[in-house]
């Protein structure tokens, strides 16, 4: 399998089980107002059996201090029932609601003094844009020494996300709240590696879960503008920058299918001063991971720059 070894830090400094509506099955609307209908459909790259397994060197800001971690990036086609938002391992055939998905698993460790922290996002995308121009389904967990807490949202095919949270702390509680829905921060690794235009100029957007955990804030959309530049001759930057919150995001990635996701950067108050966590490419390969669970299978993981 081949491995790309990336250093982009210096281009960047420059440049499960919910119930849901039925009636989402069926759904032509726009994902929300003032964007398209998503388009694109995976390439065979998608469909080989495998998944692409992408490692990053993460400079994490927390508490007012950047930290040094590490981000897995998962990304992988699988099937996806669309009424129940799990995934397909049998029962599509019969109810016909069988989806094709496209599933980012992103996991990010860093350590804060004596104590570490793990995030993980997924992301469950259809490719088929047209019949299911939203993702389906979004869930994040974050784990620290202090406690845990956990986030799901589920489109319910009504204009509709539902929204629980699960905490550990006071003031946030456990909730259960439906919100509008608009266009996720977390589905835009997935809109790029899909294909297809993303939405851009200004328009409604749902911060990072994992910001949103992290950051103690409530969960609501934001007016954001959004724009998609060409950085050389092989790769794009999509930056995303909300305008009544001091956040934003930019993505770099290769213009030209399967569309690697090379680095990001996320900048937004920490502790008393104004961060930019980076993330960059450093090791990618594609390999059917859910088969390698042997102590055999123990050394891919050097191959991989994995700690």
């Amino acid at each position: 399998m081949k491995i790309i070894q990336i250093s982009l830090l210096g281009l960047l400094l420059q440049a499960c089980n919910a119930s849901v509506d039925s009636n989402i099955v069926n759904s032509d609307e726009a994902v929300q107002s003032g964007t398209a209908i998503f388009g694109g459909e995976l390439s065979d790259y998608w469909y080989q059996g495998e998944a692409e397994i992408s490692t990053y060197t993460l400079s994490q800001a927390r508490y007012g201090e950047l930290r040094e971690g590490q981000a897995v990036l998962i990304q992988v086609s699988e099937p996806f029932l669309a009424d129940r938002q799990v995934k397909d391992e049998g029962g599509g055939a019969e109810s016909g609601t069988s989806a094709a998905v496209l599933k980012t698993n992103l996991i990010r460790r860093f350590v804060t003094g004596i104590y570490d922290y793990s995030l993980m996002t997924s992301v469950f995308t259809p490719t088929d844009g047209t019949t299911y121009p939203n993702t389906l389904k979004v869930t994040t967990s974050s784990q620290d020494w202090c406690g845990q807490s956990y986030t799901q949202l589920n489109y319910t095919g009504s204009d509709k996300w539902r929204m629980q949270l699960r905490s550990y702390f006071e003031r946030e509680g456990d909730q259960d709240v439906p919100l509008a829905a608009d266009f996720l921060e977390d589905e835009i690794f997935n809109r790029i590696r899909i294909g297809g235009k993303l939405p851009e100029g200004s328009f409604q957007v749902i911060p990072s879960t994992g910001y949103l955990l992290m950051t103690h804030q409530a969960y609501r959309a934001a007016p954001a503008r959004a724009s998609n530049a060409a950085v050389g001759d092989s790769l794009q930057t999509y930056s995303l920058e909300y305008t009544d919150l001091p956040r934003r995001l930019e993505i770099t990635y290769e213009a030209d299918p399967p569309y690697v996701i090379r680095a990001w950067t996320e900048t937004y108050p920490s502790g008393d001063t104004t961060l930019t966590t980076t993330a960059t490419l450093n090791q990618q390969r594609t390999e059917p991971y859910w088969s390698q669970n042997a102590n055999a299978n123990r050394p891919l993981r050097a191959d991989l720059g994995l700690e």
